[in-house]
């Protein structure tokens, strides 16, 4: 076939025996017509197939980084040489070919089965867990979060559709303070396995969504804290609602808006680890319609001030 066999497995030219056994034992778990379904699977198996059964053989690898696509006419040659050769000495041991050689795979030796690099392997508990018993393939699903129900955390229904159409419903235990991208498996989740391989699982990645009060920066909670301008100018200590509930937030004198107060631990819980912050970022309000009593203090405020917010920009 055209397919470079190095690019097939995913491997550098210069991939030892092991990767090469680990990049064709993942693709074949992908592609394997009992787990994969889609056009083009099987054909795809059979590929990743020849290419991991050529290299993984010293002696069909040496020939194919020296030929090329064309390594198997030489390999012919080559074996009808040795094969004129030992019936000249009258024959002999050493290694023989039963099959077609490279193209189909089924070299062997008087020392049993050879695998990468030449040593004698059992290819059944080599490939056991592709083409015997096979685990079932994890299921993934995404679950978002208000930044509230990932603090509180609790029991969440989540409704999947699987594969043949049906829907699944699981319950979904929520750790108090998950994180966005933070990952929750449930065994059990995902597809049966093969030949008592085991059943995989479901997997699910937490995104927790923005919201207009509350904003998550890792494990630290951001909000506005609104106050008056009197609050900002003489200082004040503002009840606010947090994720948590009810707090109390010392705002120090001469706080302009964007100043960020800090409480720490007010952030999200973590479970065996230290909490994060909550940061509280001042933004200066006043009233939108303002009374008679409100006007005229505020005037007298503007004679008597000589405050100039400006000046320092």
């Amino acid at each position: 076939m055209a397919d470079d066999y190095y690019q097939l497995l995913d491997v550098s030219r210069s991939a030892d025996a092991k990767e090469i056994q680990r990049a064709y034992r993942k693709l074949a778990r992908k592609y394997h017509p009992d787990v994969n379904k889609q056009p083009g699977a099987e054909d795809r198996f059979k590929q990743i197939s020849e290419a991991y059964h050529v290299l993984a053989d010293p002696e069909s690898r040496a020939l194919y980084d020296r030929f090329g696509p064309e390594f198997r006419h030489h390999a012919d040659a080559e074996r009808e040489y040795a094969s004129q050769t030992r019936g000249s000495r009258g024959g002999g041991g050493g290694r023989t070919r039963s099959g077609p050689g490279p193209s189909g795979f089924s070299w062997s030796s008087a020392q049993g089965t050879a695998g990468p690099g030449g040593a004698s392997v059992d290819w059944d508990d080599l490939f056991g867990d592709v083409f015997g018993s096979m685990r079932g393939i994890d299921a993934e699903a995404e679950l978002e979060l208000t930044l509230e129900e990932a603090y509180r955390g609790g029991t969440r229904t989540l409704v999947l559709s699987a594969p043949d159409g049906n829907r699944q419903t699981f319950d979904v235990q929520i750790p108090p303070g998950v994180l966005d991208g933070q990952r929750i498996r449930m065994p059990g989740g995902g597809s049966v396995g093969r030949h008592e391989g085991g059943t995989g699982d479901l997997v699910i990645t937490v995104r927790v969504r923005p919201g207009r009060r509350f904003r998550l920066d890792g494990k630290n909670i951001e909000m506005d804290l609104p106050i008056s301008a009197w609050e900002a100018a003489l200082g004040s200590s503002v009840s606010t609602r947090a994720p948590g509930g009810q707090i109390t937030v010392r705002v120090p004198p001469g706080s302009s808006s964007g100043r960020r107060l800090r409480l720490k631990g007010q952030g999200m819980p973590q479970q065996g680890g230290r909490p994060g912050d909550l940061f509280a970022r001042v933004k200066i309000m006043v009233p939108p319609h303002l009374t008679d009593r409100e006007r005229e203090l505020f005037e007298q405020l503007k004679s008597a001030s000589a405050f100039n917010p400006r000046s320092s920009s």
